[in-house]
């Protein structure tokens, strides 16, 4: 259920920095990307070696709708997801992974080598060394000012190892290697509590849900929008909420407490109280620098209350506490018009699509960049593999690499080789971050390796 969405280095944004006319000045040429480890084949199993310990040996299995974040010394983490453990057959999983960017080498933290695993939730803000979110996908993450790791929800299992949605707050320390059920139910399908609107509670939370999107915010607040109440209904939030981590209190800001609420959005670049996107799951979200909150995409209503994948971009000022909608369309399955490769257009524009990854990484000025998802390119529908860049300033979006049509298969070249040639497979529900020099990593997903479809481990970087 993600996109691959990160930010990016001031290379790109220069590129579009020019004014809101299209730019005349290219990008640097890019190294490319290179495969830096994983299987080239789709359904490999988990190298788990001994917990707590790198190895060069060790690589999660392969999984998509895992969740991710990075720290603030460039170490990757992912969590979870569907797929495959140490063997078997794959399912929900609960290993936590730490990747170092330095040494190339994967660490198994904690949690299960197998599928389907259990919660272990002890006592609500207590710290415990047995503690563990149970075997889940669909998540939300965060990361604090001060280097912990947050978790909200997905699809999973809770403590008796029953399946459904989830509204379970965890906190992981760094530090201490352990985890913190902070807020919401220790039981799936959990209906939420929204009190009064902008006020915050005690007793407010979420409701049970997956594909939900993320942000933190300029004061470290954690923000929560969207998703799905389930797998089997296409029943979506456009709810918007903030937790505050020093009072442990969720508040409800903007959407309805109802499902299935189409969007609202008045005109294209102008703000408005009556704004709202509509009901969706699997989006993107970033933040700029100007503390704005992003949305692009998902699958979800339109502005005339059908159901689809969308490519509607939102931005939401906290200060005003409005919406408006800055490009894209504001009906479904559009496709995207692309021009010319590596130059900013205003008349460029990704195709709809759904199937998000969180933001775990620093902003870098304050742009993004995506890669795939599940969607339309120029002509044709499908897994996509186009890579896509927006900078906030311009408005404009740039189309830096991958095919136009869906479908693509990966070329993997050499192993620790950048090549102008090389790009990953067409995938939707990766992973991904863009580490301090700017480099792009994604891992794993569900679909093309070099000549099959199915779920991925492999590990990528982008380098320009």
């Amino acid at each position: 259920m993600k996109i691959f969405i990160l930010i990016l280095s001031a290379l790109y944004l220069n590129a579009c920095s020019s004014g809101t006319s299209s730019p005349t000045v290219t990008p640097a040429t890019p190294l490319g990307w290179t495969w830096m480890g994983g299987s080239i084949y789709t359904g490999a199993y988990g190298v788990y070696g001994t917990q707590g310990v790198a190895s060069a040996s060790n690589i999660p299995g392969s999984r998509y709708i895992a969740i991710s974040w990075v720290d603030k010394t460039d170490n990757f983490w992912v969590f979870g997801g569907s797929g495959n453990a140490l063997s078997g057959a794959s399912g929900n999983l609960n290993d936590l992974w730490k990747y170092n960017t330095t040494t190339n080498q994967w660490t198994w933290i904690s949690g299960s080598n197998m599928i389907n695993p259990a919660g272990v939730y002890g006592t609500i803000t207590i710290a415990a060394a047995s503690n563990i979110p149970g075997g889940r996908f669909g998540s939300v993450s965060w990361l604090d000012n001060n280097g912990n790791l947050w978790l909200f929800g997905g699809y999973g299992n809770d403590k008796n190892g029953t399946t459904g949605t989830l509204n379970d707050l965890w906190m992981y320390n760094v530090t201490t290697n352990m985890w913190t059920w902070m807020r919401g139910s220790d039981s799936v399908r959990s209906p939420g509590v929204y009190g009064t609107k902008g006020v915050a509670d005690s007793l407010n939370t979420p409701g049970a849900r997956l594909g939900a999107v993320s942000w933190v915010d300029m004061s470290g607040n954690l923000w929560l929008f969207g998703g799905a109440d389930d797998i089997t209904t296409d029943n979506v939030f456009n709810d918007l909420w903030m937790y505050n981590i020093a009072n442990n209190q969720w508040t409800w800001v903007a959407g309805a407490n109802t499902l299935n609420n189409y969007g609202i959005y008045g005109l294209q670049g102008v703000s408005s109280t009556l704004n709202s996107p509509g009901g969706r799951l699997d989006s993107v979200g970033f933040s700029d620098n100007n503390g704005n909150l992003w949305l692009f995409g998902g699958a979800g209503l339109d502005a005339s209350n059908t159901r689809g994948d969308l490519n509607d971009l939102w931005q939401y000022q906290i200060a005003t506490g409005l919406w408006t909608w800055k490009s894209g369309s504001n009906l479904k399955n559009t496709y995207g018009v692309y021009l010319t490769q590596g130059i900013a257009s205003p008349n460029s524009i990704p195709g709809s699509r759904k199937h998000r990854t969180p933001i775990s990484t620093p902003n870098y000025n304050g742009g993004l960049v995506m890669l795939g998802g599940d969607g339309y390119g120029a002509s044709t529908s499908g897994l996509l593999n186009d890579l896509w860049g927006y900078a906030p300033s311009t408005n404009q979006w740039i189309w830096l690499d991958g095919s136009t049509e869906s479908g693509a298969y990966g070329v993997y070249g050499s192993q620790n080789v950048a090549s102008s040639t090389n790009v990953p497979g067409a995938r939707k529900d990766g992973v991904g971050f863009v580490d301090s020099k700017g480099n792009l990593w994604i891992f794993g997903g569900a679909g093309n390796g070099v000549n099959g479809t199915g779920n991925l481990n492999d590990l990528w970087k982008y380098t320009q």
